[in-house]
Formats: C-alpha cells, sequence, structure tokens
C-alpha cells in the first residue's frame, strides 16, 4: 500500500497543481454532459505506468481508456483518475482520484484521495477501513428517519427519471435529508467514515465505485445493487449504508424501481 499511498497523492497534487491554471477552453465532451480534460487523462496515464510498476503483470480497466482495456489478467486495477470532473472544471473543490485492485474478479484494495481536504481513505480486504492514519466505521445510526443520504442525479440518460423522484420524493419524507455532491467516490467514502448513512445511485461505473465499495465493506457498511444482490460492481446500479439503514434504503427503492 506503501506505493500506492505515493501515487494517489502524488497524482492529486498534479491535479490541483492544474487547478491553477485551468480554464473553461481546456474542457473537451466525450458525451453530452460528459466532460474530460488533459487533467484526467495526464493523471490516468500517470497511474497507469505507476501500476504497472507495481504490478507489472497486471489489467486495467480505466475511464479515459489511455491503456488497453484488461483481457483476463489476475490482477485488473480500477481506475477513475478525476471522479468529479464536472465539480473540478467549475471550480468546485469536491473531486478525488479513485484506484481500486480487483485479484480474480474479486475486490483486493481500494484507495480514494481527496486533495482539496487532503484525505486518503484506504482499505485492504479483511484489513479495516483508514482515512490517513485513523480507523474509520461507518455510521452507527440504525434509522433511516435518522440518516443523511447521498445519490447522484442523471446527467445523460433520463429514461429513468420519473421513477427515480418518486425514490427521491419518498427519502425526502422519510430522512434527515439528501446530498449530491458530484462524486460516487467520495459519497461512498463519506458514508464509510459515517457523514452519510447512505448512498444510492444508477448508471454508475465500475471505476466510479469500486475503491469506494470496498472501503464502505471495510468500515463494517453494506454494498448492494437495487436488489440487494451483489451486481454492483458492473451492474451500474448501488446502495451502500450502515447494515440497518440499507435495509430500508432497500425496501423503499424495491418498492419504486423495476
Amino acid at each position: 500500500m506503501g506505493e500506492l499511498r505515493q501515487l494517489i497523492h502524488a497524482t492529486g497534487h498534479f491535479i490541483q497543481k492544474s487547478a491553477q491554471s485551468f480554464t473553461r477552453e481546456d474542457v473537451e465532451m466525450k458525451g453530452f454532459n460528459d466532460l474530460v480534460s488533459y487533467v484526467d487523462k495526464e493523471a490516468e496515464k500517470k497511474i497507469v505506468s505507476g501500476c504497472r510498476e507495481i504490478l507489472p503483470e497486471s489489467g486495467f480497466i480505466t475511464e479515459e481508456g489511455t491503456t488497453e482495456k484488461a483481457s483476463g489478467e489476475s490482477y485488473i486495477w480500477i481506475i477513475d483518475p478525476l471522479d468529479g470532473t464536472t465539480n473540478f472544471v467549475h471550480g468546485l473543490p469536491a473531486y478525488c482520484v479513485s484506484i481500486a485492485l480487483l485479484l480474480n474478479g474479486e475486490l483486493l484494495l481500494g484507495a480514494v484521495y481527496e486533495p482539496n481536504r487532503d484525505e486518503l481513505f484506504h482499505a485492504i480486504r479483511g484489513e479495516g477501513a483508514w482515512c490517513n492514519e485513523e480507523r474509520i466505521f461507518v455510521s452507527e445510526r440504525k434509522r433511516l428517519a435518522d440518516s443523511l443520504l447521498a445519490t447522484g442525479f442523471p446527467y445523460h440518460d433520463f429514461g429513468k427519471m420519473e421513477t427515480y423522484l418518486h425514490i427521491l420524493n419518498d427519502f425526502m419524507q422519510t430522512t434527515h435529508g439528501l446530498r449530491r455532491i458530484g462524486s460516487a467516490a467520495i459519497d461512498l467514502v463519506y458514508t464509510a467514515c459515517g457523514r452519510f448513512e447512505g448512498f444510492f445511485e444508477y448508471n454508475l461505473n465500475a471505476w466510479d465505485v469500486a475503491a469506494g465499495a470496498l472501503i464502505v465493506r471495510e468500515a463494517g457498511g453494506i454494498v448492494s445493487d437495487f436488489k440487494g444482490g451483489d451486481e454492483y460492481l458492473f451492474g451500474r446500479q448501488l446502495i451502500a449504508a450502515t447494515p440497518l439503514v440499507h435495509q430500508g434504503m432497500l425496501e423503499t427503492i424495491g418498492k419504486r424501481w423495476q
């Protein structure tokens, strides 16, 4: 983990330095409301190069596609070099670097670095979850009614908007409130350390959730898809929460989601 810490810190510092001279002219459009910049791409190249040094025979699943996609390797890195690009572009200080490692299809380690707060969340399977040098745990709150939840809003696929709005309406009336930070990785690690009691979203990619999902699990939380199953890494939908709050979220979402 030591080499990975150095790598993710260096990447975060590169992003922060780039933010000082970044302009809107540096933005490209991958699709409708899907932004990317040279910062995303260069950060990804740095991470891929560093991960290759750590595990030379590993494969990669990356957001920006700066390297060939994994093809059956035992070790596979899942990388989001800048989760929260839209926030970064608009100067909103809520973005992070997310790196996870799969071993034979199972999450082995995850690290999420939020450079604006200089917080490195990390976990190794079976060894607990940490923020910098402090052990972290999910919230002790047990009731949905006492919970603050995080979510994300669709930005290009609006086919399920009506259903999603019904779910939001339900949670608005049964919780302390909903927050939308704009980075799924941050939402997950904030759930892991108890700032949120739960997080849910759909249309997610593996690089959005891989590291954060492991960190939540190692902090004592439950992570599932919208049906309560384990297809959250590549299934594009996820609920992460404290154990009892997770059950309440699952029931609320299940009434609406088909």
